[in-house]
């Protein structure tokens, strides 16, 4: 019997080679095919821009002992990097305009913003950023990034959960993402010391946020949603009003 081809001899070849070896090879050639794909393959996740009307941060603190005093900031702004399938590439920086502050009273608001606790004339605004993602389920995760308040800079921890991903039902039609979060600090670790027998340093933030997906090149894409993938064909339906009505007569 003549002798096999080159081609099956060589197969043969790499059949007794063993089994690690060949391994080695399915790996290496998997990882050429990885460097070699597109990288829209990878990009899945999309930028946000935080919607200052629908996102407000909440704050508790101790007034004495007697009680536990609630306000809110409204009016917050940023970006949001998120892929609701892959948590840990998240990326959020938001910026909370002291300002809008409301306890309820406008003595209580100026006293707040005085000097000598947020000082909202030398650092007029709080700033979050990001530095990581820890992912605990599909729809929750814990955020942690730097907090600066009153021009200090601390770490913080966010317990966020991810309430949903749509295409919102009033015009402009864009995919709205929409978290809750909360997180507790200690005002004294900002260098907000002032009337410690007044105001407790514990202070329990809850935060609710709407995010909208920022418009790419594609309007079809940007018009998509979960359960339907084209947008009315007619606008029918009124506008949100972005603020409220006048109340006076």
């Amino acid at each position: 019997m003549s002798p096999p081809p080159p081609v099956l001899a060589r197969s043969s070849r790499f059949a007794s080679w063993p089994a690690s070896r060949t391994a080695r090879l399915h790996a290496a050639a998997l990882l050429l095919a990885l460097l070699a794909a597109p990288a829209a393959v990878f990009a899945q996740a999309e930028r946000y821009a935080i919607d200052p009307v629908h996102t407000r941060v909440m704050f508790e603190i101790s007034h004495a002992g007697y009680s536990q005093a609630i306000g809110t900031v409204s009016g917050s702004t940023g970006t949001l990097v998120f892929d609701p399938e892959n948590w840990a590439s998240a990326r959020v920086e938001v910026s909370v305009p002291l300002a809008r502050l409301d306890l309820g009273d406008d003595k209580w608001n100026r006293a707040a913003l005085g000097g000598n606790l947020l000082d909202g004339d030398g650092h007029p605004h709080a700033r979050f950023v990001s530095t990581r993602v820890e992912p605990v389920d599909a729809t929750h995760a814990r955020v942690f990034g730097t907090l600066t308040l009153r021009g200090v800079s601390r770490e913080v921890q966010l317990d966020v959960a991810f309430n949903q991903l749509k295409r919102y039902p009033l015009p402009p039609f864009r995919r709205t993402a929409g978290f809750s979060a909360t997180a507790t600090i200690s005002r004294k670790a900002f260098g907000i010391d002032a009337w410690p027998t007044v105001i407790g340093d514990s202070v329990t933030l809850r935060i609710e946020a709407e995010a909208q997906r920022v418009r790419g090149g594609d309007a079809r894409d940007d018009m998509r949603d979960d359960n339907d993938s084209q947008a009315p064909s007619e606008d029918t339906s009124p506008a949100e009003p972005t603020t409220p009505p006048d109340p006076t007569p």
